[in-house]
């Protein structure tokens, strides 16, 4: 990597905090806990993964879902619910809002995370936390984990009032940190959100987060300068 950054920003989902491995667990308790026999527990989950995938995929959804998770959980499973014929709207929202609940005490920072942005921190780098999504879910998340003792600014969605990547979140967080682009580093998980307008920006480096590993997409929406499974890989660069 290039010489030692003024600044590095931070997504949190999917880059810090680890919000996917019990996604399908939490969905699964849900519709077990809750059935009360008008539903087999494993036809509502396939009904809540169809609606879930046909949610997400669609841009405007995506939007205003996840300013609202609750919402946007009880919509899904609404929709599940009719797609197998279930009328009980009441039922329907009580698993969505039980699993939203279980899923925000199920997620945890992935390894070596938090010693990565104490590492950070301890070389005296400035740091900002861009999230996406709505202001209290974010929020909570933020103080669970106690992230807000490893940033210098801390940009919210539904805070902030716009999200990435739109170019005045990542202009704020230059302005926040002192930094200019050609010194900072952008770290996430997301090509379109995070990784586009870093290199819209020319920042020093853009720094894609494929926990899964499975490799940029035959036509990207950018190309990052570098790929890593977990920001800890990042250890010997900043410790160097």
């Amino acid at each position: 990597m290039n010489a030692q950054p003024r600044a590095i920003f931070f997504d949190m989902d999917g880059t810090i905090l680890d919000w996917q491995s019990g996604m399908e667990k939490r969905w699964a308790w849900a519709c077990e806990t809750h059935c009360d026999g008008s539903y087999a527990p494993a036809d509502l989950l396939v009904a809540i993964r169809t609606r879930r995938d046909w949610f997400w995929e669609d841009p405007d959804r995506q939007q205003t879902g996840r300013l609202d998770l609750d919402e946007a959980s009880r919509e899904i499973v609404r929709r599940a619910f009719a797609d197998l014929g279930l009328a009980s709207v009441e039922l329907a929202h009580r698993i969505a809002n039980d699993y939203r609940a279980s899923r925000a005490e199920s997620i945890t920072p992935y390894p070596g995370a938090l010693e990565t942005l104490a590492a950070v921190r301890e070389r005296g780098i400035r740091t900002a936390l861009l999230t996406n999504g709505g202001a209290d879910a974010q929020r909570e998340s933020v103080e669970r984990h106690g992230l807000g003792a490893f940033f210098d600014c801390v940009l919210i969605e539904g805070e902030f009032g716009i999200g990435k990547p739109d170019e005045r979140v990542f202009r704020h967080a230059l302005s926040a940190c002192e930094a200019d682009p050609a010194s900072t580093w952008m770290v996430g998980d997301s090509l379109e959100a995070d990784i586009a307008p870093a290199l819209a920006l020319g920042m020093q480096q853009a720094v894609w987060v494929d926990v899964e590993g499975e490799g940029l997409p035959e036509d990207p929406p950018a190309r990052p300068h570098r790929v890593v499974r977990l920001i800890r890989e990042l250890l010997p660069d900043i410790e160097a």
